[in-house]
């Protein structure tokens, strides 16, 4: 009798003790997993769930480091070589062992042509110059490059390592599902448009080495909810019902810190907003009238009055943060007087009538920038779009033609120049809505492109800047914050300028 109350004891106390340790954090996030196959997709929110399943060779710290993550060491052989040496035991979700076959067949799928069941990964572009990927060992493997590339490392935290024999398996329609990554929690279930499941990876190998500590996940499972209106993700925060919520509305700053349970944390992003001048139609074509609606522009009073002082006013094209960030440009200060004396220069004394194209999610700014504009004598109006039709017109040259004015903005994911500076503003870059075309700068950025000397990589880029800055292509606006919402119960975790909300190192209280 003694000893089956000492093991209903024993089993209650286990029992008690397995409940409290088990825990779950709740995601109410904006938008749903387009697909579950990390080489088929290129969205930020995408990538945020995808990587909770899995990891990258390399992945970034919370100073945005670049640090090793499935590899343990790393070295550059020359300007187009760089060996790598893979973690041993490593696990997939399958139990099948990380070897150097699968880091091949990861990037040879990504950036081979029609290597996915025919269809060519969206990912292509991101592998830049990347010519071949080379088994030298059971856990080693050689990058070779066409030419020099020095944002190799920064590029490859965008890059999760998928399973050779999974996606052989499974096909490229079954990898849009299902998953089988390395990461520190593992598919449950994925109800679209609604949630997705996850649990802890037992066998977890514990993560980069440089971010302490390593090991298994703290908490047994992640849910992620999706949650695409402002009001209701802040309140399922409100009421407890999920511990972090992304993309915190402004406007919602206050109630989320007067509540006792919740907090708001926030960090630098890393996508840069600004008006695109179309450059090839007067009077956009004067850089002089680019600069003078450059001072017409209050940035500090709206980041204060509409953004809930949530951004970082710049005066070109980089984030702070980002290498090679040029701190000396001279700054648009608000000038109404100078603003007019430019703009007379330039013979528009009189003003002139523009349009400032934006979608509705910034209308309010748009029509704020708008009135500063009027105020120096120029008549400028906002047209609202759909995003769907707003996009194709800017991004070809012949139908933005009879445009003005473009409200938009670019992501720096890599928080390097390249990623930003050479699609917006190399002549006939992807993203270069404006039409801006300067050929010092031109040669600057095709330089640094594959310049391996980081000083002198860093003095192109800076005068690259100083050009962008004199000629003001774009009316220069800010950098936002990323806001998030997040319980109080919540504990190790903090916002990525990258926008991943890694939970590996989180715990519940």
């Amino acid at each position: 009798m003694r000893t089956k109350f000492l093991r209903a004891l024993v089993g209650a106390v286990m029992l008690g003790t397995a409940g409290a340790q088990a825990a779950e954090i709740r995601i109410g996030f904006t938008q749903d997993a387009l697909t579950l196959d990390p080489g088929n997709h290129r969205s930020r929110e995408t990538e945020t769930i995808i990587r909770q399943m899995y990891d990258g060779l390399f992945t970034r710290n919370s100073r945005m480091e670049v640090v090793p993550e499935l590899i343990d060491t790393w070295r550059q052989v020359d300007p187009v070589t760089y060996e790598f040496t893979i973690h041993r035991g490593v696990r997939f979700h399958s139990g099948d062992e990380l070897t150097a076959e699968d880091i091949k067949f990861t990037f040879d799928r990504l950036t081979q042509t029609n290597a996915m069941d025919g269809q060519t990964s969206p990912r292509q572009s991101l592998l830049g110059p990347l010519r071949a990927v080379e088994v030298i060992g059971p856990y080693a493997v050689r990058f070779i490059l066409r030419e020099p590339w020095p944002i190799l490392t920064a590029m490859l935290p965008f890059q999760e390592v998928v399973s050779r024999r999974f996606v052989e398996r499974v096909g490229t329609a079954g990898m849009a599902t299902q998953a089988n990554g390395t990461g520190a929690f593992r598919l449950v279930e994925w109800r679209r448009g609604d949630s997705l499941i996850l649990e802890r990876f037992n066998d977890y190998f514990g993560g980069a080495r440089s971010i302490p500590p390593v090991g298994p996940a703290n908490v047994d499972r992640v849910i992620i909810r999706v949650i695409p209106e402002n009001a209701a993700r802040v309140a399922a925060l409100l009421s407890g019902s999920v511990e972090i919520i992304n993309e915190l509305p402004a406007s919602a700053i206050r109630q989320v810190e007067a509540n006792p349970n919740t907090r708001v944390a926030r960090v630098n992003g890393t996508r840069t907003f600004f008006i695109a001048f179309n450059n090839d139609r007067a009077p956009f074509n004067d850089p002089r009238v680019r600069r003078a609606m450059n001072h017409a522009i209050d940035r500090n009073l709206i980041i204060q009055r509409i953004l809930a002082d949530a951004a970082v006013p710049l005066n070109g094209v980089m984030s702070p943060d980002a290498f090679a960030f040029n701190r000396d440009l001279p700054e648009f200060t608000f000038d109404q007087a100078l603003a007019r004396r430019l703009l007379a220069e330039a013979g528009h004394a009189n003003g002139f009538e523009a349009v400032i194209d934006t979608q509705s999610a910034y209308r309010e700014i748009s029509e704020a920038i708008a009135s500063m504009l009027n105020r120096v004598g120029l008549r400028i109006r906002v047209q609202v779009w759909e995003g769907s039709v707003l996009t194709p017109i800017w991004q070809n040259a012949e139908r933005r033609r009879e445009r003005d004015m473009f409200f938009t903005s670019w992501g720096n994911g890599a928080l390097d120049p390249s990623d930003i500076m050479v699609p917006t503003l190399r002549t006939g870059g992807r993203g270069n809505s404006a039409g801006f075309s300067n050929a010092e700068v031109d040669q600057l950025l095709d330089a640094a492109e594959t310049e391996v000397d980081v000083n002198k990589r860093r003095d192109m880029y800076m005068r690259a800047q100083a050009i962008v800055n004199r000629e003001a292509p774009w009316l220069f606006l800010w950098l936002p914050q990323d806001l998030y919402g997040v319980s109080r119960r919540l504990q190790g975790w903090e916002p990525n300028a990258d926008s991943r909300i890694n939970l590996q190192r989180a715990t519940m209280r």
